[in-house]
């Protein structure tokens, strides 16, 4: 059996950072072990400092986050109530586990533009030069070279993004799940609401967010490290946080690479 390689596709949610808008930029209020000491004390009344390991007590934190920050899974009650051309949306609490599991492949896009659309020809191509065709089950990933930019303002406007047409032609191969490492699975929203304001052309709003009303299915958003990753032979994992009722949850995205051994 080959050596198993595990690779970390996930940001880590840190304080403060001008990554997200303003409204949705994690807050974390870290409780070191002085501060944990005094928490002690109301659950063990009459303890003394003294009673505790050089005097220090547990650590904790308490976080303050949308469940779109961080790497996460978007489910389709995100985007719509409904989906399936009807059916209600799943929240991510309903999200069957099977879909977050399966063989992964990475599209390079980082020839692309900064607001740029991927359409299905550049989707086609992506798999032409792997080469790959798309089977039922896997996993596909939109490598923009966004995350290049993360802990910056400008990650908001970086990398190309999909569109409606590019979206439903890759659900139709079977698809349930796919991930980009830029902000959104769209391309940057003021490309899109500059162009909104200069055609009024409503077609063009969220579109490929808005393709799940018509196909129900999950995206992540703010990965990194795709280009660690071959094109296709890895397994990929995006377990979300099960939050009752939610359109997204935390996921701790990785890629498992088997590698031959080394016999020399």
């Amino acid at each position: 059996m080959g050596k198993r390689r595990f690779i970390d596709l996930s940001i880590a949610i840190e304080d403060g950072l001008p990554s997200d808008p303003p409204d949705m930029i994690p807050k974390i209020h870290y409780i070191d072990h002085r501060a944990g000491a005094e928490m002690m004390k109301q659950f063990f009344p009459g303890i003394q400092q003294a009673d505790l390991p050089q005097g220090l007590g547990w650590a904790a934190e308490k976080v303050e986050l949308s469940t779109h920050s961080g790497t996460h899974l978007d489910a389709p009650y995100h985007y719509h109530p409904t989906m399936d051309q009807g059916k209600r949306a799943l929240t991510i609490d309903e999200i069957p586990l099977e879909w977050c599991y399966g063989p992964g492949v990475v599209l390079d896009f980082r020839h692309k533009g900064d607001g740029e659309r991927i359409t299905v020809e550049d989707v086609k191509q992506a798999l032409e030069r792997i080469p790959h065709s798309l089977q039922e089950g896997e996993v596909v990933l939109i490598m923009t070279g966004a995350d290049r930019f993360w802990g910056k303002p400008e990650y908001l406007l970086k990398g190309a993004g999909m569109t409606r047409e590019s979206t439903l032609w890759i659900l139709d191969h079977g698809i349930r799940v796919v991930g980009t490492d830029a902000w959104s699975w769209d391309r940057p929203l003021p490309y899109i609401a500059k162009e909104y304001q200069q055609t009024r052309d409503p077609s063009i709003i969220w579109e490929a967010h808005f393709a799940g009303i018509e196909r129900g299915y999950l995206h992540i958003e703010k990965l990194c490290n795709l280009d660690q990753l071959p094109a296709e032979g890895f397994i990929f994992c995006c377990f979300p946080v099960k939050i009752k009722g939610a359109s997204a949850g935390w996921i701790r995205a990785v890629a498992i690479v088997d590698e031959e051994e080394d016999r020399n």
